[in-house]
């Protein structure tokens, strides 16, 4: 695999965490409060603020607080995710820095835990929740994005190894990561859903080209990764050969939730080497999405715009601040729904679709109001613009929110037919080899 992940291996018994027999009832919210004093007396034990952050997020995963909602088997303590949640607030009100986060935490240790090997989970997850390991996801591609299953990139088997052979596209963190969740076609006389195999990718290896893309708000927050014979090993596989797209609806179904889920703050006194690292880190990994608050289309910004340019009583810019704030009001009331179904052990579903359609909804509604306040001004740039160019901003990073993690109308197809009930589209080519099938590019 990588350095870092052999690095990992170390002790297999580290897999079976410290846990106290207090944790062993997943229990009822009254669990709770003894959960917190747990894990207070633990940090007043175990925090040093002159620790490394790398060393602290060991401690931390050695004990089971680093992602407790996971297996025990797996360095977790077996609680729901509604406690995970709590727990991890907790650590941030104790002065301490959490687990790592990001595309590894979010999206591939739930993919793990869902379908790897064993000893994929082993070699990956620990170096995962610790930050040792930095991710990036291939799954979109130039004549393949919200058709994702009409991907190109083909897999070929040599020996112990598969040979990938393609370009992935719309990938952030591309450039920094370690490995990468891989898409791939390694059956062309398939079907199109099948014959798709899912892979972890070794990124830093000849034959993995990434370069960065601009975007038309002047960001380039994404990249495109060429693939030129690049080695993976056959143990890299999650899940079945040929069966990836199963697999890779647990990451998508991740993804589209991810939008919705609190991030945790650091406290005002955050000191110490750990924080320190912490905070370089964060800053870093926030770099590519420093516009994905306009991209959501601000409309946390709707009152304050509407005052300051003498607009607050107009009758229709009251009327659509209204609207704006309805929408976002009744989107962040079915996200709490869907996060007490997750709690509850419920997986992710069709409830993640509903929070990105609705996110889009209120993008674009928010836009158009601001566009309404604003007038013309609103696309000039510069210091003296409306809000500093950050109005300008917003005309031109919402329509990406339409687009990523899947478009508008696959969200619709998809609520068509997981909540309405409605048969799947009509597709004659659905059961026909995807070398039949009409390509782009």
């Amino acid at each position: 695999m990588t350095d870092v992940s052999k690095a990992a291996r170390g002790d297999r018994s580290r897999t079976r965490a410290n846990t106290s027999n207090e944790a062993n009832e997943v229990g009822t919210p009254a669990r709770l409060p003894a959960l917190k004093e747990e894990l207070r007396r633990w940090v007043e034990e175990h925090w040093d603020a002159e620790l490394s952050l790398l060393e602290w997020r060991k401690r931390l995963a050695e004990a089971g607080w680093a992602a407790p909602d996971w297996p025990r088997k797996w360095g977790g303590r077996d609680l729901p995710g509604e406690f995970a949640a709590a727990l991890a607030q907790e650590l941030t009100e104790l002065g301490v820095p959490g687990p790592a986060e990001g595309v590894g935490s979010h999206l591939a240790a739930p993919t793990l835990l869902a379908h790897a090997s064993d000893e994929l989970k082993l070699e990956l997850l620990r170096p995962t929740i610790t930050g040792e390991l930095l991710w990036c996801q291939l799954f979109s591609e130039p004549g393949a994005g919200s058709d994702l299953a009409g991907l190109t990139t083909r897999a070929e088997r040599d020996g112990d190894e598969w040979v990938i052979e393609g370009q992935k596209v719309w990938n952030t963190g591309a450039a920094q990561a370690h490995v990468g969740l891989l898409l791939a076609r390694n059956d062309w006389e398939a079907p199109k859903h099948q014959g798709i195999t899912y892979f972890v990718l070794p990124m830093r290896q000849p034959g993995v080209t990434v370069r960065p893309l601009r975007q038309m708000n002047g960001h380039a927050s994404f990249n495109e990764v060429f693939l030129d014979s690049v080695r993976v090993p056959t143990l890299n596989v999650i899940g079945e050969v040929g069966r990836g797209w199963s697999v890779a609806l647990t990451t998508l179904a991740h993804e589209r939730r991810l939008a919705t889920t609190p991030r945790v703050s650091r406290p005002r006194d955050a000191k110490g080497r750990a924080w320190q690292e912490a905070i370089e880190e964060r800053t870093a990994a926030s770099e590519p999405y420093k516009w994905y608050p306009q991209r959501a289309g601000r409309a946390d910004l709707l009152v304050g715009h509407a005052t300051s340019t003498a607009r607050g009583d107009d009758p229709l810019v009251r009327q659509e601040i209204a609207r704006v704030l309805g929408l976002a009001w009744s989107a962040k009331w079915t996200a709490e729904r869907a996060a007490a179904a997750r709690a509850s052990g419920r997986p992710p579903g069709a409830e993640g679709s509903l929070g990105k359609l609705a996110t889009s909804n209120i993008a674009r509604a928010a836009s158009g109001a601001h566009s309404l306040i604003a007038g013309t001004k609103g696309t000039l740039n510069g210091p003296d613009s409306p809000l500093e160019g950050t109005i300008a901003e917003i005309f031109v990073s919402v329509p990406a929110q339409s687009i990523a993690g899947g478009t508008d109308e696959v969200q619709h197809n998809i609520l068509a037919e997981r909540i309405v009930g409605l048969p799947k589209e009509p597709s004659p080519e659905r059961d026909l080899p995807f070398r039949q099938l009409p390509r782009n590019g």
